[in-house]
């Protein structure tokens, strides 16, 4: 090509950013504070409608990609209306709908991906394959949910919490059920946020040890309990999960049945929340099993903030979103 050939095709277009100084949002434990406590104040302007005018739109001309290994209404339907409402496009791909349900690697994605989004958003079964996705992008990459955490549905109920009930410094906050991939992000928040964690699981269904221990050394408050009575004294807000968490089968296999056998005594109803502080509230990421691992009355009743919790999720995911997209570093 000559010269002249080259000069009507116009200039080169400017390389993709390197992943060097890339805002990845993949675990709490990974972010400065000061950082989440900024994206939890923007979440707070978004749902008041304050936000400066150069905050209101900043994904204008942008594009996030969202990659679903596994299914999602609230992560879903949250990061696609929050990115819209920013200015910005969404794609959808679901793995059973592309190559890679039929053998692409995440690393030949993930350089895909960043060619045609500015950011992507990756709801995985394995932790494994979210880092391998962030490792080969070079565009920031947002953890929708792994099997070891999801950090994105504990921002929305941080968020919901200090609506509610005030700054969370000093409060308590006591998980009941099993130490899944949600309660590890709990985990995670208290290092950042000055709250007392208090987690109550059978003993074979802990949160990860390492992983306790690590946060502790950080300056994270977390207490581990197998009474689920001892450990809801007082609390200020009582949180659980399904009991049906990724990889535990379906309903009549024998080892499910044998999990739930196990978590039957932590079940939260009337009785349970009675042992909780006055004006406690209750909290599921949802979806919920009624009468498995929280009553109906609980639920459904007021002290239950699960539908604040649910739309928050769109508020503090614009909020990730604004920072991800916003510049490099922390």
């Amino acid at each position: 090509m000559t010269a002249a050939e080259a000069s009507k095709r116009g200039p080169k277009p400017a390389p993709r950013r390197g992943a060097k100084g890339l805002r990845h949002f993949l675990d709490l434990d990974q972010i400065p504070t000061a950082t989440l406590r900024a994206i939890l104040d923007l979440g707070h302007a978004y749902k008041r409608g304050d936000v400066l005018p150069g905050d209101a739109r900043p994904c204008t001309g942008k594009t996030l990609a969202m990659v679903f290994e596994k299914p999602s209404t609230r992560t879903r339907v949250s990061f696609e209306v929050g990115m819209k409402q920013l200015g910005g496009f969404v794609t959808i791909i679901n793995s059973q709908e592309s190559q890679l349900g039929r053998g692409e690697t995440i690393a030949d994605t993930s350089r895909v991906l960043s060619r045609y989004a500015d950011v992507v958003m990756f709801r995985t079964l394995r932790e494994s394959s979210l880092v391998e996705m962030a490792a080969h992008a070079t565009v920031p990459v947002i953890n929708g949910l792994s099997d070891k955490s999801h950090p994105c549905q504990i921002m929305a109920d941080l968020m919901t919490f200090e609506e509610i009930k005030g700054p969370l410094a000093g409060r308590t906050v006591t998980w009941v059920g099993d130490g899944n991939n949600v309660c590890a992000s709990w985990v995670h928040a208290t290092a950042h946020f000055g709250f007392t964690l208090r987690v109550a699981t059978p003993k074979a269904l802990a949160p990860d040890t390492r992983m306790v221990e690590r946060v502790r050394a950080a300056g994270g408050d977390v207490v581990l309990f197998t009474d689920p009575a001892e450990a809801v004294d007082g609390a200020d807000c009582v949180v659980t999960d399904t009991w049906l968490s990724m990889g535990h089968g379906v309903d009549g296999d024998a080892a499910l049945k044998a999990h739930i056998a196990q978590l039957e005594p932590y079940r939260v109803d009337d009785e349970l929340m009675a042992r909780a502080a006055l004006g406690a509230v209750f909290m599921h990421c949802l979806p919920a099993s009624r009468e498995r691992e929280v009553s109906a009355a609980v639920i459904d009743g007021p002290q239950s903030v699960v539908w604040d919790e649910a739309e928050n999720r769109l508020h503090v995911q614009k909020g990730i979103l604004h920072w991800c997209l916003s510049g490099t570093g922390a």
